[in-house]
C-alpha cells in the first residue's frame, strides 16, 4: 500500500484547537445531550466503535481499549501483555520494513536460534558453555540479519508528521490502551494505522524490546526500594489471584518469553470482541462510519476470551513484609481486601479515599503532616493494584526524619478508628460529592479524557451510559455507609502491611 504523507499541522495549532474544543464541550454535559452526539456500532467481527461528535475544532482524540492486561499473562510468561505496548509501535507488514517477505524468513530464523540457545542455557545438568557461546553468537547473527530489513520508527514518524499529538500507550494489570490526538482530516490515515497494528502485528525486534522491558524493570523495581517493596506487598496480599504478579513481569519469566509465545497471546486477546475503539472530536458518523468499518473490520474476529474465574480466598490472618535498610527512606503501606468495581459499595470506597486523602484538607494530611508533623505525605487510595477484580484499599505514609513506620501505622489506625466509631461531617460528605461531580465534568470536557472513559465504561459495563450513572451512586452514599464499610473491611485479619525501616522489626503487632 502506498502511504500518503500530508502537510503537517504544527503542535501549537493542535494544542490550541484541543483547548478550544475542551472549553466548548464543557458547556453541555448531561446524558441526554451526549446520547444525541454518540453513535455506537458493533461491527460484524465483534469490535465496538464509539463516535462522539464535537465539531468545535477540527481535531479528534481516540482510545483503543483492549480488555487484556498483565493479569492475563499465561503462567510462567509474565510480561507478555506489556510487550505489546512496545511492539505496537514497531510497525506492520507494510510499515517499518523494506521487504517483509525476506524479513519474515529472517524472523523465523531468529526464533529458531533463540529456541536452540534457550534449550541449552536452561539445562539443569550437562550444560555445555562452549555450545552456549556458539548458539549465542548464532542468535545475535540472526538478529542482525533480521534488522537489515527494519525501517526504524517509521510507524511513529508517519503519525507524527501528520499531526499526531501525545502519541502513547499504557499497559495495566487489567487492560491495554493506545491513544493520541490528530487533525480531523487525517482520520482515514489514523484508521489505517490503528487497525493495521491491531490486525497485522509483527514481532519485529522482539528480543531487543524484551531487553528494554528488563531495563524498565531494573529502573522501576529492582533499583527502587519502594518499587521493590510494593511488588512484595502485593505478592504477599494475594495468594491465588493473578493480581499477585509483578506488574512488569518477573525477571526470570520476562527474560525467557519468546516471540512465538507473544503472538499466541495476541491471537487470543487481540480479537475484535475484546476491543473497543472510542473516537471523540470533529467526526461525522454518517459519512465516516463506513470508512471506519472498512478498516477496523480487518481485525480478526473471535469470541471475547472468558474472564478469569480464580477467586482470592478470604484472608484470615494479618500478614506483613519487613525490609530493614539503614540507608534508605523509611516507608509504610498497608492494604485491606475489598470487592471489585461492580460492588454496590464501590462509591463508598471512593468517598472514604476522598475524605482521607484528597488535598490538604483531608484527614490524613491534616493529622500526620500538619498537626503531628510526623510524615511528609500520607494517603489512602483504592482500588489497588487493579480495579477489574477484587482489589485492595491501601494506606501509605512517608515518615519525616526522626519518625518511624510504626508511628505511621499507629497514626493511620487512629484515623481508621474514627471512621468506624463516628460519622464523617456533613461538610466532608458534601465536599466529596461536589468533587466527584466536578472531576467527572472535567473529564468529559476533554476529548482524550472522554474517549478514555467511553471506551472503559463500554468495556466494563457494556454501556457507556454507566459513566453518568456513577453520579447517582455518588449521591446515594451516606454517613452510615461509610461507617458500615469501614467496620467490615478495615480489620486486622484482612490486613497486609509492608515497610522499609532503618531499625529492627517490632516483636508484635497492635492487634487492631
Amino acid at each position: 500500500m502506498l502511504l500518503r504523507v500530508f502537510p503537517r499541522f504544527g503542535p501549537r495549532f493542535l494544542i490550541s484547537m484541543l483547548l478550544l474544543a475542551a472549553w466548548s464541550a464543557a458547556q453541555a454535559q448531561d446524558l441526554k445531550n451526549f446520547e444525541q452526539k454518540i453513535t455506537v456500532k458493533v461491527l460484524p467481527n465483534g469490535l465496538t466503535l464509539i463516535l462522539c461528535e464535537r465539531h468545535q475544532a477540527p481535531v479528534f482524540s481516540y482510545t483503543t481499549f483492549v480488555d487484556a492486561g498483565d493479569v492475563n499473562d499465561p503462567s510462567g510468561e509474565s510480561g507478555l501483555a506489556h510487550m505489546f505496548e512496545h511492539l505496537a509501535f514497531k510497525g506492520t507488514r507494510e510499515i517499518g520494513t523494506s521487504d517483509y517477505a525476506a524479513e519474515n524468513v529472517a524472523l523465523e530464523k531468529v526464533e529458531a536460534a533463540n529456541d536452540a540457545l534457550e534449550a541449552e542455557e536452561l539445562k539443569p545438568v550437562g550444560r555445555d558453555e562452549k555450545k552456549v557461546d556458539e548458539l549465542k553468537k548464532a542468535f545475535e547473527d540472526a538478529q542482525a540479519e533480521a534488522e537489515k530489513f527494519v525501517i526504524p520508527n517509521q510507524f511513529t514518524e508517519i503519525a507524527q508528521v501528520n499531526g499526531a499529538h501525545e502519541l502513547n500507550a499504557e499497559t495495566s494489570l487489567d487492560d491495554t490502551q493506545f491513544f493520541w490526538s490528530m487533525p480531523e482530516n487525517r482520520l482515514e490515515l489514523w484508521a489505517y494505522l490503528e487497525s493495521s497494528r491491531l490486525a497485522d502485528t509483527v514481532p519485529r525486534e522482539f528480543y531487543k524490546e524484551r531487553d528494554v522491558v528488563l531495563e524498565e524493570r531494573r529502573m522501576r523495581v529492582d533499583s527502587d526500594p519502594i518499587g521493590s517493596l510494593l511488588e512484595q506487598f502485593v505478592a504477599t496480599a494475594y495468594v491465588a489471584h493473578n493480581y499477585k504478579r509483578s506488574s512488569i513481569g518477573w525477571p526470570s519469566e520476562v527474560s525467557q518469553i519468546t516471540a512465538n509465545e507473544a503472538m499466541a497471546f495476541h491471537r487470543k486477546y487481540y480479537v475484535a470482541g475484546d476491543i473497543v475503539v472510542a473516537i471523540v472530536g470533529d467526526v461525522d458518523p454518517k459519512t465516516e462510519l463506513p470508512m471506519l468499518e472498512k478498516y477496523f473490520g480487518r481485525v480478526p474476529a473471535g469470541p471475547k476470551p472468558e474472564d478469569m474465574t480464580t477467586v482470592e480466598p478470604e484472608q484470615f490472618a494479618e500478614k506483613s513484609v519487613f525490609w530493614r535498610m539503614p540507608e534508605q527512606q523509611p516507608f509504610y503501606i498497608e492494604g485491606y481486601h475489598r470487592p471489585s468495581y461492580r460492588d454496590p459499595d464501590d462509591a463508598v470506597y471512593d468517598a472514604i479515599s476522598d475524605i482521607l486523602s484528597n488535598g490538604h484538607v483531608s484527614r490524613l494530611y491534616r493529622s500526620l503532616v500538619e498537626q503531628q508533623q510526623i510524615a511528609a505525605d500520607a494517603e489512602g487510595f483504592s482500588p489497588f493494584p487493579g480495579d477489574k477484580y477484587p482489589s485492595l484499599f491501601a494506606f501509605d505514609a512517608v515518615p519525616l526524619p526522626g519518625h518511624t513506620p510504626a508511628e505511621m501505622r499507629d497514626a493511620i489506625h487512629k484515623e481508621i478508628e474514627k471512621l468506624k466509631t463516628s460519622d464523617v461531617s456533613d461538610a466532608e460528605l458534601q465536599m466529596y460529592k461536589t468533587r466527584a461531580r466536578a472531576d467527572l465534568l472535567r473529564g468529559l470536557a476533554d476529548n482524550q479524557g472522554l474517549a478514555n472513559s467511553l471506551a472503559e465504561y463500554q468495556t466494563r459495563y457494556g454501556d457507556w451510559r454507566e459513566l453518568f450513572q456513577q453520579l447517582d451512586r455518588v449521591d446515594r452514599v451516606t454517613k452510615a455507609d461509610i461507617r458500615r464499610v469501614a467496620n467490615q473491611v478495615f480489620v486486622a485479619s484482612n490486613r497486609t502491611s509492608a515497610e522499609i525501616d532503618t531499625e529492627a522489626p517490632r516483636q508484635s503487632g497492635d492487634g487492631q
